[in-house]
């Protein structure tokens, strides 16, 4: 394996890193989901429980930044829906081909996400607050985007890092 390889190769386990920090962070807001969905329900039918009128905005809030993140997770596991039909008509060289292509589009997105959502969060979500929580930027809700971006543009460089690798190093010999 050319030596270039080996040394970006030890860069893996920061991208495990922020692969687990991510998905902890999907897997807190899950639960904050469920708990608040649950007290909010509960406080329906239960006259001592709380109804909390922020319940529904925080809730949907928590489930754009899980959308978002999860999409950005699903980038390197390559469990997103792509396009495989033909791939075992063509020639392999040319699948990896355009895996780079789709890698590039993709990462193309990433940056898109990460310029004009940080324009959104930053100008429309600073003007406004939350109906139930007035002391709540919107900032808040526009922000998954550019965080999901960053996330999607450290997943999709190394997806990019691998489909250009597989040219040059044969499989098992890493």
């Amino acid at each position: 394996m050319p030596a270039i390889f080996q040394k970006i190769d030890k860069i893996r386990p920061a991208y495990d890193v922020i692969y687990k920090a991510v998905l902890f962070l999907c897997k807190v807001l899950l639960v904050v989901d469920i708990l608040i969905t649950t007290m909010a329900v509960a406080g329906r039918y239960i006259s001592f429980i709380p109804d909390p009128a922020w319940s529904e905005e925080v809730v949907l809030t928590c489930m754009s930044y899980m959308a978002v993140l999860s999409a950005a997770l699903a980038i390197r596991r390559g469990a997103h829906i792509r396009m495989t039909a033909f791939d075992r008509y063509l020639p392999p060289k040319l699948v990896r081909c355009l895996d780079i292509v789709a890698d590039l589009a993709v990462l193309a997105l990433a940056v898109i996400m990460i310029t004009v959502g940080w324009k959104y969060a930053t100008g429309i979500g600073s003007k406004g607050t939350y109906v139930s929580m007035p002391k709540v930027s919107r900032f808040w809700m526009y922000f998954p985007v550019p965080l999901a971006g960053v996330a999607m543009l450290v997943f999709e460089v190394e997806a990019l890092y691998n489909h250009v690798k597989s040219f040059f190093v044969k499989e098992g010999m890493e």
